[in-house]
């Protein structure tokens, strides 16, 4: 397995060299991943998470030569993103609303309708948004490769094939990839729920 560190940190270096593939790459692993802690920061607003992610990259690309790896590339951009969301509410004299503990995006609800077996009373339907939240935590902090490809497989649909053509792997590649990221996924998940219940 690859080192985070070193592979976030070869794929920087790469960029600053003028490499389109790892611009490629960077954007395939990145862009899903920001999206997602966006949306629930802009009260689940699909346009606004999209004008603030692309402000961040914007902001971030320039500065890619002043990262030195001593926090996650990803935390790293999550620093600037909070920056465009501070500023997209400045800019619009609105104050920024209260952030919901959990995001209510209507595929991971479909995703997790076959967790809630029975009712559909208030307390089944905090419970889904509860866990809806906790799949999208658990997703932006698997590797972005896994977090991306159960993203393309469960909840947009992706074969299997498909998956493989934008990963560049084959086809028995990308489904020994989502093996493991379901695997790396359950772990997770299983610790979130496990705190969030207890």
């Amino acid at each position: 397995m690859i080192d985070r560190d070193n592979h976030e940190k070869a794929l920087v270096t790469l960029m600053l060299e003028g490499d389109e593939r790892a611009f490629d790459i960077f954007v395939d692993e990145y862009y899903p991943r920001l999206y997602r802690f966006a949306f629930k920061r802009m009260g689940n607003d699909a346009e606004a998470s999209l004008e603030v992610v692309q402000g961040t990259f914007e902001k971030v690309l320039p500065k890619l030569a002043v990262f030195r790896g001593e926090a996650a590339l990803f935390t790293w951009m999550c620093s600037f993103c909070r920056f465009e969301i501070a500023a997209y509410w400045r800019k619009r004299a609105k104050i920024q609303p209260e952030v919901e503990l959990c995001e209510d995006h209507p595929a991971v609800q479909a995703a997790l309708e076959s967790l809630a077996a029975a009712g559909d009373g208030p307390s089944e339907m905090y419970e889904r948004k509860e866990l809806a939240g906790l799949v999208r935590t658990a997703l932006d902090h698997l590797p972005p490769r896994y977090g991306n490809a159960l993203e393309w497989k469960y909840l947009k649909g992706k074969t299997v094939r498909q998956i493989a053509v934008r990963l560049g792997l084959s086809p028995k590649a990308a489904e020994s990839l989502l093996g493991r990221a379901r695997s790396a996924f359950r772990d997770g998940f299983s610790e979130l729920v496990g705190g969030w219940t207890s």
